[in-house]
Protein backbone atom coordinates (compact mmCIF):
# COMPACT_ATOMS: atom_id res chain seq x y z
CA UNK A 1 0.00 0.00 0.00
CA UNK A 2 2.78 1.91 0.39
CA UNK A 3 3.18 5.45 -0.99
CA UNK A 4 6.72 5.43 0.92
CA UNK A 5 8.49 2.73 1.86
CA UNK A 6 10.45 1.37 4.86
CA UNK A 7 13.81 1.54 5.28
CA UNK A 8 15.90 -0.17 3.33
CA UNK A 9 18.66 -2.18 6.07
CA UNK A 10 21.70 -4.74 5.58
CA UNK A 11 21.25 -7.99 6.24
CA UNK A 12 23.26 -8.17 9.56
CA UNK A 13 20.59 -5.84 10.63
CA UNK A 14 17.87 -7.50 9.74
CA UNK A 15 18.89 -11.17 10.77
CA UNK A 16 19.49 -9.51 13.98
CA UNK A 17 15.74 -7.56 14.19
CA UNK A 18 14.16 -11.02 12.96
CA UNK A 19 15.70 -13.02 15.92
CA UNK A 20 14.74 -10.48 18.56
CA UNK A 21 10.91 -10.40 16.81
CA UNK A 22 10.91 -14.15 17.68
CA UNK A 23 12.16 -14.12 21.10
CA UNK A 24 8.69 -11.43 21.30
CA UNK A 25 6.79 -14.30 19.46
CA UNK A 26 7.41 -17.14 21.02
CA UNK A 27 6.53 -15.15 24.52
CA UNK A 28 3.07 -14.02 23.67
CA UNK A 29 1.60 -15.76 21.37
CA UNK A 30 1.13 -15.10 17.57
CA UNK A 31 1.05 -18.43 16.21
CA UNK A 32 -0.75 -20.30 13.52
CA UNK A 33 -1.33 -24.34 13.01
CA UNK A 34 2.08 -25.59 11.11
CA UNK A 35 0.68 -26.91 7.96
CA UNK A 36 3.52 -29.87 7.66
CA UNK A 37 1.64 -31.78 10.96
CA UNK A 38 -1.87 -32.95 10.46
CA UNK A 39 -3.15 -32.36 13.85
CA UNK A 40 -1.68 -28.83 13.97
CA UNK A 41 -5.47 -27.97 12.57
CA UNK A 42 -7.73 -30.04 14.99
CA UNK A 43 -5.47 -30.26 18.28
CA UNK A 44 -4.61 -27.08 20.03
CA UNK A 45 -1.04 -26.56 21.27
CA UNK A 46 -0.34 -29.16 18.80
CA UNK A 47 2.32 -28.05 15.67
CA UNK A 48 2.51 -24.34 16.41
CA UNK A 49 4.81 -21.68 14.23
CA UNK A 50 4.40 -18.34 13.77
CA UNK A 51 2.04 -16.63 11.81
CA UNK A 52 3.58 -15.07 8.23
CA UNK A 53 4.29 -11.75 9.08
CA UNK A 54 6.74 -8.31 7.96
CA UNK A 55 9.63 -7.38 9.97
CA UNK A 56 8.71 -3.59 9.52
CA UNK A 57 4.87 -2.03 8.91
CA UNK A 58 3.67 -0.83 5.92
CA UNK A 59 4.11 3.01 4.88
CA UNK A 60 0.59 4.97 4.56
CA UNK A 61 -0.04 8.81 4.12
CA UNK A 62 -2.25 9.70 7.51
CA UNK A 63 -4.97 11.21 5.17
CA UNK A 64 -5.67 7.55 3.33
CA UNK A 65 -5.89 5.88 6.82
CA UNK A 66 -8.26 9.00 8.46
CA UNK A 67 -10.53 8.36 5.53
CA UNK A 68 -10.73 4.62 5.68
CA UNK A 69 -11.91 4.70 9.46
CA UNK A 70 -14.64 7.45 8.74
CA UNK A 71 -15.89 5.15 5.72
CA UNK A 72 -16.56 2.19 8.67
CA UNK A 73 -19.40 3.99 10.48
CA UNK A 74 -20.94 4.69 6.66
CA UNK A 75 -20.93 1.11 5.62
CA UNK A 76 -22.12 -0.29 8.59
CA UNK A 77 -25.15 1.72 8.60
CA UNK A 78 -25.20 0.65 4.85
CA UNK A 79 -24.92 -3.36 5.55
CA UNK A 80 -28.03 -2.83 7.97
CA UNK A 81 -29.93 -0.87 5.40
CA UNK A 82 -29.47 -3.04 2.83
CA UNK A 83 -30.05 -6.30 4.85
CA UNK A 84 -34.20 -4.67 5.82
CA UNK A 85 -34.68 -4.42 2.06
CA UNK A 86 -35.41 -8.17 1.05
CA UNK A 87 -36.82 -8.03 -2.31
CA UNK A 88 -33.58 -5.80 -3.49
CA UNK A 89 -31.26 -8.76 -2.09
CA UNK A 90 -33.56 -11.57 -4.11
CA UNK A 91 -33.75 -9.53 -7.28
CA UNK A 92 -29.91 -8.24 -7.65
CA UNK A 93 -28.92 -11.92 -6.99
CA UNK A 94 -32.04 -13.48 -8.89
CA UNK A 95 -29.62 -14.33 -11.90
CA UNK A 96 -26.80 -15.52 -9.69
CA UNK A 97 -29.16 -18.33 -8.01
CA UNK A 98 -29.57 -20.24 -10.99
CA UNK A 99 -25.51 -20.73 -11.77
CA UNK A 100 -24.47 -20.75 -8.33
CA UNK A 101 -25.95 -23.48 -6.36
CA UNK A 102 -23.89 -22.07 -2.90
CA UNK A 103 -25.87 -18.67 -3.68
CA UNK A 104 -28.74 -20.16 -4.37
CA UNK A 105 -29.12 -22.40 -1.31
CA UNK A 106 -28.42 -18.66 0.81
CA UNK A 107 -31.56 -16.87 -0.81
CA UNK A 108 -33.83 -19.99 -0.04
CA UNK A 109 -33.11 -19.91 3.58
CA UNK A 110 -33.45 -15.68 3.25
CA UNK A 111 -36.83 -16.35 1.62
CA UNK A 112 -38.18 -18.46 3.94
CA UNK A 113 -37.15 -16.01 6.55
CA UNK A 114 -39.60 -13.29 4.92
CA UNK A 115 -42.34 -15.26 4.33
CA UNK A 116 -42.73 -15.74 7.86
CA UNK A 117 -41.65 -11.95 8.42
CA UNK A 118 -38.75 -13.15 10.31
CA UNK A 119 -37.74 -9.87 11.96
CA UNK A 120 -34.16 -9.52 14.10
CA UNK A 121 -34.69 -7.34 16.72
CA UNK A 122 -31.24 -7.15 18.04
CA UNK A 123 -28.93 -7.10 15.00
CA UNK A 124 -25.52 -7.58 15.18
CA UNK A 125 -22.57 -6.98 12.62
CA UNK A 126 -18.53 -7.64 12.56
CA UNK A 127 -17.24 -6.37 9.23
CA UNK A 128 -14.17 -5.88 7.30
CA UNK A 129 -13.43 -3.56 4.53
CA UNK A 130 -10.55 -4.19 2.35
CA UNK A 131 -8.77 -1.19 0.10
CA UNK A 132 -5.45 -0.89 -1.89
CA UNK A 133 -4.42 2.43 -2.62
CA UNK A 134 -4.13 2.92 -6.35
CA UNK A 135 -1.00 4.62 -7.78
CA UNK A 136 -2.28 5.34 -11.15
CA UNK A 137 -4.91 7.32 -9.39
CA UNK A 138 -3.92 8.34 -5.97
CA UNK A 139 -7.02 6.85 -4.66
CA UNK A 140 -7.86 4.93 -1.93
CA UNK A 141 -9.91 2.03 -3.39
CA UNK A 142 -12.45 -1.04 -1.92
CA UNK A 143 -11.54 -4.44 -2.83
CA UNK A 144 -14.23 -6.12 -1.23
CA UNK A 145 -16.50 -5.81 2.38
CA UNK A 146 -16.64 -8.80 4.41
CA UNK A 147 -20.05 -9.48 6.20
CA UNK A 148 -18.87 -13.00 7.46
CA UNK A 149 -15.91 -14.67 9.06
CA UNK A 150 -13.69 -11.34 9.11
CA UNK A 151 -10.86 -13.08 10.25
CA UNK A 152 -7.53 -11.73 12.61
CA UNK A 153 -8.91 -9.19 14.64
CA UNK A 154 -6.72 -11.46 17.28
CA UNK A 155 -3.50 -12.44 15.40
CA UNK A 156 -3.70 -8.91 13.21
CA UNK A 157 -3.69 -6.69 16.58
CA UNK A 158 -0.28 -8.62 18.09
CA UNK A 159 1.33 -7.21 14.63
CA UNK A 160 1.09 -4.33 15.59
CA UNK A 161 2.32 -4.39 19.37
CA UNK A 162 4.99 -6.27 17.87
CA UNK A 163 6.35 -3.92 15.11
CA UNK A 164 5.66 -0.90 17.85
CA UNK A 165 8.45 -2.95 20.15
CA UNK A 166 10.94 -3.20 17.33
CA UNK A 167 10.41 0.46 16.54
CA UNK A 168 11.21 1.05 20.19
CA UNK A 169 14.40 -0.64 20.38
CA UNK A 170 15.32 0.27 16.83
CA UNK A 171 14.33 3.38 16.42
CA UNK A 172 17.56 5.95 16.19
CA UNK A 173 18.35 3.40 13.41
CA UNK A 174 15.29 2.79 11.17
CA UNK A 175 13.96 6.60 11.64
CA UNK A 176 10.98 5.38 12.56
CA UNK A 177 8.43 6.57 15.75
CA UNK A 178 6.96 3.98 17.23
CA UNK A 179 3.73 6.20 18.07
CA UNK A 180 3.48 6.43 14.33
CA UNK A 181 2.50 2.85 14.71
CA UNK A 182 -1.31 3.03 14.87
CA UNK A 183 -2.91 1.41 18.33
CA UNK A 184 -5.23 -2.05 17.26
CA UNK A 185 -7.88 -2.67 19.64
CA UNK A 186 -9.69 -4.92 17.11
CA UNK A 187 -9.79 -8.12 18.96
CA UNK A 188 -10.92 -6.41 22.26
CA UNK A 189 -13.14 -4.39 20.44
CA UNK A 190 -15.00 -7.22 18.38
CA UNK A 191 -15.37 -9.14 22.17
CA UNK A 192 -16.94 -6.08 23.63
CA UNK A 193 -19.51 -6.02 20.38
CA UNK A 194 -20.12 -10.09 21.04
CA UNK A 195 -20.47 -9.05 24.98
CA UNK A 196 -23.15 -6.22 24.34
CA UNK A 197 -24.85 -8.37 22.13
CA UNK A 198 -25.03 -10.85 25.08
CA UNK A 199 -26.49 -8.44 27.10
CA UNK A 200 -28.68 -6.88 25.05
CA UNK A 201 -30.45 -10.16 25.15
CA UNK A 202 -31.01 -10.33 28.52
CA UNK A 203 -30.85 -13.59 29.56
CA UNK A 204 -27.87 -14.34 31.69
CA UNK A 205 -27.76 -18.26 31.50
CA UNK A 206 -27.29 -17.82 27.81
CA UNK A 207 -23.72 -18.39 25.81
CA UNK A 208 -22.35 -16.52 23.47
CA UNK A 209 -21.36 -19.75 20.60
CA UNK A 210 -18.92 -19.45 17.88
CA UNK A 211 -19.54 -21.75 14.92
CA UNK A 212 -16.06 -22.87 13.63
CA UNK A 213 -14.73 -25.37 11.33
CA UNK A 214 -13.34 -28.67 12.03
CA UNK A 215 -10.39 -28.07 10.94
CA UNK A 216 -8.50 -24.73 11.40
CA UNK A 217 -4.61 -23.92 11.64
CA UNK A 218 -6.25 -20.13 12.34
CA UNK A 219 -8.17 -21.25 15.51
CA UNK A 220 -5.40 -19.33 17.82
CA UNK A 221 -6.94 -16.58 16.40
CA UNK A 222 -10.23 -17.50 17.62
CA UNK A 223 -8.92 -18.23 20.77
CA UNK A 224 -7.73 -15.03 21.21
CA UNK A 225 -11.40 -13.67 20.93
CA UNK A 226 -12.71 -16.55 23.14
CA UNK A 227 -10.13 -15.51 25.85
CA UNK A 228 -11.47 -11.98 26.56
CA UNK A 229 -14.88 -13.39 26.48
CA UNK A 230 -14.50 -16.26 28.76
CA UNK A 231 -13.29 -14.29 31.78
CA UNK A 232 -17.07 -12.41 31.97
CA UNK A 233 -19.46 -14.42 29.75
CA UNK A 234 -20.74 -17.65 29.23
CA UNK A 235 -19.13 -19.09 26.07
CA UNK A 236 -19.04 -22.08 23.91
CA UNK A 237 -17.36 -23.31 20.75
CA UNK A 238 -19.70 -25.59 18.91
CA UNK A 239 -18.45 -27.53 15.46
CA UNK A 240 -21.35 -30.10 15.12
CA UNK A 241 -24.53 -27.54 15.75
CA UNK A 242 -26.56 -30.05 13.25
CA UNK A 243 -26.40 -32.74 16.01
CA UNK A 244 -26.69 -31.06 19.20
CA UNK A 245 -28.79 -27.79 18.34
CA UNK A 246 -32.79 -27.43 18.62
CA UNK A 247 -35.17 -24.64 18.56
CA UNK A 248 -38.01 -24.41 21.00
CA UNK A 249 -41.65 -23.35 20.40
CA UNK A 250 -40.77 -19.56 21.66
CA UNK A 251 -37.63 -19.13 19.00
CA UNK A 252 -35.02 -20.27 22.22
CA UNK A 253 -32.13 -22.01 20.71
CA UNK A 254 -30.21 -24.69 22.71
CA UNK A 255 -27.10 -26.73 21.64
CA UNK A 256 -26.27 -29.36 23.46
CA UNK A 257 -28.74 -28.66 26.36
CA UNK A 258 -27.26 -24.93 26.37
CA UNK A 259 -29.69 -21.46 25.67
CA UNK A 260 -27.51 -19.49 23.04
CA UNK A 261 -28.04 -15.77 22.82
CA UNK A 262 -25.39 -14.71 20.28
CA UNK A 263 -24.26 -16.92 16.68
CA UNK A 264 -20.77 -16.06 16.22
CA UNK A 265 -19.59 -17.58 12.46
CA UNK A 266 -16.21 -18.13 12.10
CA UNK A 267 -16.99 -20.99 9.40
CA UNK A 268 -20.25 -21.18 7.18
CA UNK A 269 -18.82 -18.93 4.48
CA UNK A 270 -17.83 -21.21 1.65
CA UNK A 271 -19.63 -24.40 -0.10
CA UNK A 272 -16.83 -26.54 1.84
CA UNK A 273 -18.94 -25.68 5.35
CA UNK A 274 -21.78 -27.74 3.84
CA UNK A 275 -21.02 -30.97 3.12
CA UNK A 276 -24.34 -32.29 3.64
CA UNK A 277 -28.17 -31.24 3.97
CA UNK A 278 -27.45 -31.72 7.44
CA UNK A 279 -25.13 -28.13 7.92
CA UNK A 280 -27.98 -26.93 5.86
CA UNK A 281 -30.71 -27.38 8.34
CA UNK A 282 -28.81 -26.41 11.02
CA UNK A 283 -28.54 -22.99 9.44
CA UNK A 284 -32.00 -22.68 8.52
CA UNK A 285 -32.63 -23.56 12.53
CA UNK A 286 -30.11 -21.36 13.67
CA UNK A 287 -32.09 -18.34 11.17
CA UNK A 288 -35.13 -19.27 12.57
CA UNK A 289 -34.19 -19.26 16.19
CA UNK A 290 -34.37 -16.04 18.32
CA UNK A 291 -30.82 -16.19 18.81
CA UNK A 292 -28.56 -12.73 17.86
CA UNK A 293 -26.90 -13.94 14.21
CA UNK A 294 -23.85 -12.59 13.82
CA UNK A 295 -24.12 -12.72 10.69
CA UNK A 296 -27.64 -12.92 9.78
CA UNK A 297 -28.77 -14.48 6.43
CA UNK A 298 -29.81 -11.06 4.84
CA UNK A 299 -26.25 -9.38 6.67
CA UNK A 300 -23.91 -12.43 4.79
CA UNK A 301 -26.20 -11.88 1.37
CA UNK A 302 -25.18 -8.21 1.84
CA UNK A 303 -21.69 -9.35 1.71
CA UNK A 304 -21.92 -10.70 -1.61
CA UNK A 305 -19.93 -9.89 -4.80
CA UNK A 306 -22.88 -9.08 -6.78
CA UNK A 307 -24.32 -7.16 -4.00
CA UNK A 308 -20.82 -5.08 -4.50
CA UNK A 309 -21.16 -4.67 -7.92
CA UNK A 310 -24.91 -3.30 -7.94
CA UNK A 311 -24.51 -0.66 -5.09
CA UNK A 312 -22.12 1.02 -7.35
CA UNK A 313 -23.92 1.34 -10.20
CA UNK A 314 -25.73 5.21 -10.52
CA UNK A 315 -28.74 5.82 -8.02
CA UNK A 316 -28.22 2.53 -6.03
CA UNK A 317 -26.42 4.33 -3.15
CA UNK A 318 -29.43 7.14 -2.92
CA UNK A 319 -31.86 4.21 -2.05
CA UNK A 320 -30.18 3.43 1.00
CA UNK A 321 -28.03 6.32 2.35
CA UNK A 322 -29.76 9.96 2.62
CA UNK A 323 -26.69 12.21 3.57
CA UNK A 324 -25.05 13.23 0.21
CA UNK A 325 -21.81 13.62 1.78
CA UNK A 326 -21.76 10.01 2.87
CA UNK A 327 -22.69 8.84 -0.58
CA UNK A 328 -20.00 11.16 -2.46
CA UNK A 329 -17.53 9.17 0.43
CA UNK A 330 -18.94 5.87 -0.49
CA UNK A 331 -18.61 6.30 -4.06
CA UNK A 332 -15.28 7.76 -3.72
CA UNK A 333 -14.27 4.44 -2.83
CA UNK A 334 -15.74 2.16 -5.60
CA UNK A 335 -13.06 0.84 -8.05
CA UNK A 336 -15.08 0.01 -11.87
CA UNK A 337 -17.59 -2.41 -11.19
CA UNK A 338 -19.13 -4.45 -13.66
CA UNK A 339 -21.96 -7.49 -14.08
CA UNK A 340 -21.19 -9.48 -17.21
CA UNK A 341 -24.14 -9.04 -19.03
CA UNK A 342 -22.65 -5.97 -20.88
CA UNK A 343 -20.84 -7.62 -23.89
CA UNK A 344 -18.72 -4.14 -24.25
CA UNK A 345 -17.04 -4.38 -20.84
CA UNK A 346 -16.33 -8.47 -21.76
CA UNK A 347 -14.59 -7.32 -25.26
CA UNK A 348 -12.28 -5.03 -23.66
CA UNK A 349 -11.50 -7.33 -20.58
CA UNK A 350 -10.72 -9.91 -23.23
CA UNK A 351 -8.17 -7.69 -25.02
CA UNK A 352 -6.87 -6.27 -21.82
CA UNK A 353 -7.51 -8.65 -19.12
CA UNK A 354 -4.50 -7.00 -17.14
CA UNK A 355 -6.74 -4.35 -16.14
CA UNK A 356 -9.55 -6.39 -14.46
CA UNK A 357 -10.01 -9.22 -12.07
CA UNK A 358 -12.76 -11.69 -12.17
CA UNK A 359 -14.48 -12.51 -8.87
CA UNK A 360 -16.77 -15.87 -8.26
CA UNK A 361 -19.15 -15.21 -5.27
CA UNK A 362 -16.54 -17.14 -2.99
CA UNK A 363 -14.55 -15.96 0.16
CA UNK A 364 -11.77 -16.99 1.90
CA UNK A 365 -8.92 -16.35 -0.62
CA UNK A 366 -7.57 -18.28 -4.19
CA UNK A 367 -10.94 -17.72 -5.56
CA UNK A 368 -10.27 -14.73 -8.22
CA UNK A 369 -8.70 -14.85 -11.90
CA UNK A 370 -6.48 -12.65 -13.48
CA UNK A 371 -4.43 -12.11 -16.13
CA UNK A 372 -4.36 -14.90 -19.33
CA UNK A 373 -6.76 -16.87 -17.21
CA UNK A 374 -9.40 -14.10 -16.53
CA UNK A 375 -9.51 -14.22 -20.58
CA UNK A 376 -9.28 -17.91 -21.20
CA UNK A 377 -12.62 -18.22 -18.50
CA UNK A 378 -14.64 -15.36 -20.34
CA UNK A 379 -13.87 -16.74 -23.89
CA UNK A 380 -14.99 -20.27 -23.10
CA UNK A 381 -18.31 -18.76 -20.71
CA UNK A 382 -19.21 -16.87 -23.33
CA UNK A 383 -19.09 -19.90 -26.31
CA UNK A 384 -20.83 -22.39 -23.49
CA UNK A 385 -23.93 -19.71 -23.35
CA UNK A 386 -26.49 -19.21 -21.03
CA UNK A 387 -26.07 -18.09 -17.47
CA UNK A 388 -23.03 -18.61 -16.58
CA UNK A 389 -21.41 -15.16 -16.80
CA UNK A 390 -23.88 -14.08 -14.34
CA UNK A 391 -21.83 -16.55 -11.15
CA UNK A 392 -18.80 -13.83 -11.51
CA UNK A 393 -18.73 -9.95 -11.12
CA UNK A 394 -15.92 -7.66 -12.88
CA UNK A 395 -13.57 -5.14 -11.40
CA UNK A 396 -11.08 -2.84 -12.20
CA UNK A 397 -8.09 -4.23 -11.39
CA UNK A 398 -6.04 -2.28 -8.69
CA UNK A 399 -2.15 -1.52 -8.83
CA UNK A 400 -0.51 -0.06 -5.61
CA UNK A 401 2.95 0.98 -5.84
CA UNK A 402 5.21 -1.87 -4.82
CA UNK A 403 8.12 -1.30 -2.16
CA UNK A 404 10.93 -3.08 0.00
CA UNK A 405 9.78 -5.77 2.55
CA UNK A 406 10.80 -8.02 4.57
CA UNK A 407 8.71 -11.19 4.69
CA UNK A 408 9.02 -13.56 7.49
CA UNK A 409 6.96 -17.05 6.16
CA UNK A 410 8.37 -20.57 7.93
CA UNK A 411 11.70 -19.42 9.50
CA UNK A 412 12.94 -17.74 6.57
CA UNK A 413 13.56 -13.95 6.01
CA UNK A 414 12.64 -13.08 2.17
CA UNK A 415 13.87 -9.24 0.87
CA UNK A 416 11.52 -8.38 -1.74
CA UNK A 417 9.12 -5.86 -3.59
CA UNK A 418 6.00 -6.16 -1.68
CA UNK A 419 2.42 -4.44 -1.76
CA UNK A 420 -0.16 -3.81 1.39
CA UNK A 421 -3.52 -4.07 1.34
CA UNK A 422 -5.55 -2.15 4.58
CA UNK A 423 -8.98 -3.59 6.19
CA UNK A 424 -10.79 -1.98 8.23
CA UNK A 425 -12.76 -3.91 10.97
CA UNK A 426 -16.23 -1.97 11.71
CA UNK A 427 -19.22 -3.33 14.75
CA UNK A 428 -22.17 -2.35 13.88
CA UNK A 429 -25.51 -3.47 16.99
CA UNK A 430 -28.43 -2.08 16.63
CA UNK A 431 -31.55 -3.15 19.54
CA UNK A 432 -34.90 -2.37 17.47
CA UNK A 433 -34.56 1.38 16.87
CA UNK A 434 -31.49 2.43 18.47
CA UNK A 435 -28.15 1.91 17.24
CA UNK A 436 -25.93 0.92 20.13
CA UNK A 437 -22.77 0.39 18.60
CA UNK A 438 -21.36 1.87 15.15
CA UNK A 439 -17.80 2.31 14.98
CA UNK A 440 -14.60 1.19 13.73
CA UNK A 441 -12.55 -0.70 15.74
CA UNK A 442 -9.04 -1.64 14.43
CA UNK A 443 -7.58 -2.81 11.40
CA UNK A 444 -5.42 -5.33 9.07
CA UNK A 445 -2.73 -5.10 7.39
CA UNK A 446 -1.81 -7.71 4.73
CA UNK A 447 1.72 -7.65 2.27
CA UNK A 448 2.29 -9.81 -0.42
CA UNK A 449 5.13 -10.11 -3.04
CA UNK A 450 4.14 -8.14 -5.76
CA UNK A 451 3.93 -10.57 -8.22
CA UNK A 452 1.33 -12.61 -6.14
CA UNK A 453 -2.33 -11.77 -7.53
CA UNK A 454 -3.87 -13.05 -4.28
CA UNK A 455 -3.91 -11.70 -0.45
CA UNK A 456 -5.18 -14.19 1.61
CA UNK A 457 -3.04 -15.23 4.80
CA UNK A 458 -4.76 -18.26 5.71
CA UNK A 459 -4.62 -18.86 2.26
CA UNK A 460 -1.08 -19.08 2.14
CA UNK A 461 -0.52 -15.45 -0.03
CA UNK A 462 0.38 -13.14 1.87
CA UNK A 463 1.40 -12.24 5.85
CA UNK A 464 0.29 -9.66 8.83
CA UNK A 465 1.25 -6.33 8.89
CA UNK A 466 0.80 -3.37 10.79
CA UNK A 467 1.03 0.51 9.75
CA UNK A 468 3.33 3.01 9.87
CA UNK A 469 1.18 6.44 9.33
CA UNK A 470 3.58 9.41 7.11
CA UNK A 471 2.38 12.95 6.37
CA UNK A 472 2.06 13.33 2.11
CA UNK A 473 4.94 11.93 0.30
CA UNK A 474 6.79 14.13 -1.25
CA UNK A 475 8.14 12.63 -5.11
CA UNK A 476 11.80 13.31 -4.46
CA UNK A 477 11.53 11.22 -1.32
CA UNK A 478 10.20 8.38 -4.02
CA UNK A 479 12.60 8.83 -6.32
CA UNK A 480 15.29 7.99 -3.45
CA UNK A 481 13.72 4.75 -2.56
CA UNK A 482 13.37 3.83 -5.85
CA UNK A 483 16.80 4.42 -6.51
CA UNK A 484 18.32 3.11 -3.56
CA UNK A 485 20.87 0.36 -5.04
CA UNK A 486 19.37 -2.75 -2.06
CA UNK A 487 15.94 -1.92 -3.80
CA UNK A 488 17.45 -2.26 -7.78
CA UNK A 489 18.93 -4.64 -6.92
CA UNK A 490 16.06 -6.66 -5.25
CA UNK A 491 13.62 -5.73 -8.72
CA UNK A 492 16.36 -7.37 -10.83
CA UNK A 493 15.97 -10.58 -8.64
CA UNK A 494 12.31 -10.81 -8.62
CA UNK A 495 12.02 -10.39 -12.19
CA UNK A 496 14.19 -13.18 -12.77
CA UNK A 497 12.16 -14.61 -9.81
CA UNK A 498 14.88 -15.25 -7.38
CA UNK A 499 14.51 -13.78 -3.83
CA UNK A 500 17.68 -13.61 -0.90
CA UNK A 501 16.65 -15.24 1.71
CA UNK A 502 18.09 -15.50 5.63
CA UNK A 503 16.98 -18.34 7.92
CA UNK A 504 15.77 -16.54 10.98
CA UNK A 505 13.98 -18.50 14.51
CA UNK A 506 10.67 -17.68 14.57
CA UNK A 507 7.26 -18.65 16.95
CA UNK A 508 4.75 -16.47 18.99
CA UNK A 509 2.66 -13.48 20.45
CA UNK A 510 0.07 -11.49 22.95
CA UNK A 511 -3.30 -9.24 23.65
CA UNK A 512 -4.77 -7.13 26.50
CA UNK A 513 -7.32 -8.42 29.21
CA UNK A 514 -10.81 -7.61 28.38
CA UNK A 515 -12.56 -5.09 30.61
CA UNK A 516 -15.03 -6.73 33.11
CA UNK A 517 -18.83 -6.02 32.55
CA UNK A 518 -20.41 -4.12 34.50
Amino acid sequence: MSAAVPPAMDPAAAGEMAREAAAWCALHGLVVGDRADPRSATVPGVGLVHAPFSLLPAHLPESFWRQACDLAPIFNELVDRVSMDGNFLQDALSKTREVDDFTSRLLEIHRKMMEINKEENIRLGLHRSDYMLDSETSSLLQIELNTISASFPGLGSLVSDLHRTLIKQHGTLLGLEHKRVPANAANTQFAAALAQAWAEFNIDSAVIMMIVQPEERNMYDQYWLSTHLQDSYPFMFCLHVEAEGQVLPDGTLLVGGQKVAVVYYRAGYTPNDYPSEAEWSARLMMEQSSAVKCPSISYHLVGTKKIQQELAKPSVLERFLESKEEIDKVRKCFAGLWSLDDEEIIKTAVEKPELFVLKPQREGGGNNIYGLDLRETLVRLQKEGGDALAAYILMQRIFPKASLAYLVRGGVCHEGLAISELGIYGAYLRYKDKVVINEQCGYLMRTKVSSSDEGGVAAGFAVLDSLYLTGKVKTNEISERLFHPNYILCFVNQMLNMYFTRTVFLTCNQQKSFPVRN
